[in-house]
């Protein structure tokens, strides 16, 4: 049996009874999974030879008629329909860059029993150490840059992960809940970085080269998961 025919299985039951008589002659919860798989399989991108980036946040389009009757069931539906996805990306070798979301908008010139789907690959990630008043921080030296995001790198550094307890959080299934940690250490000579692993699952990557612990300066390249760190320098703002 194949990973649809699984997820068309799976969603058979959760569709009868309530659902089946509500979404009859509608939008079926299978049609949608079914072009939520067919999205990944034509948006994925090459990250190496063996892996592939696909998106992880939907937005499903639905006529008034539709969403009027889907929306109140969604939570119940996403739960189902999410790990379905999961698990057809694992057989694929497909990675997220964050937690799946479905979110279901109004599209009012939709007709009936039809939908739309918008899809992107976003790595959600919150740091827990940005101080809690920045227009008076005075940040210098380096910082990580994680989408397009600066974190500042003050002693004695911070750790990343997946978990609450990380320092800067990544919603990366490829990062463990406490991946890693930047050391930052500063002397009368200088500052000093380096990069530890913290017994993550999948280990670090710097400069290309996959490793344990390793100094960093400005211009270092961190692996972790499928998300991609650089150390570059800071922009002091008073």
């Amino acid at each position: 049996m194949g990973v649809f025919d699984r997820v068309e299985k799976k969603l058979e039951s959760v569709v009868g009874g309530v659902f089946a008589r509500a979404f009859k002659g509608d939008v079926q919860p299978v049609e949608i999974t079914a072009r939520l798989q067919r999205e990944l399989d034509s948006e994925a991108k090459l990250l190496s030879r063996d892996r592939k980036l696909v998106p992880n946040e939907f937005t499903i389009g639905l006529s008034a008629h539709d969403y009027d009757r889907l929306v109140p069931y969604s939570k119940t539906l996403n739960a189902e329909m999410a790990p379905q996805l999961l698990n057809y990306a694992a057989e694929k070798g497909y990675i997220f860059n964050g937690p799946v979301s479905l979110e279901y908008v109004l599209e009012e010139s939709l007709p009936i029993g039809r939908f739309t789907v918008a899809s992107a690959a976003v790595a959600g990630v919150s740091d827990a150490a940005a101080p809690a008043n920045p227009s008076r921080h005075r940040a210098t030296g380096l910082v990580v840059e994680v989408n397009g995001v600066r974190h500042p790198l003050t002693a004695p550094g911070l750790t990343i992960g997946r978990g609450t307890d990380a320092d800067l959080r990544i919603n990366d299934p490829g990062i463990s809940r406490l991946h890693a940690r930047i050391n930052v250490i500063e002397t009368d000579a200088g500052t000093t970085l380096s990069v530890e692993d913290l017994g993550s699952t999948n280990g670090i990557t710097v400069d290309g080269v996959r490793t344990r612990q390793a100094a960093l300066a400005q211009g270092s390249r961190i692996e972790i998961g499928s998300t991609r760190m650089l150390i570059t320098s800071s922009v002091s703002d008073v």
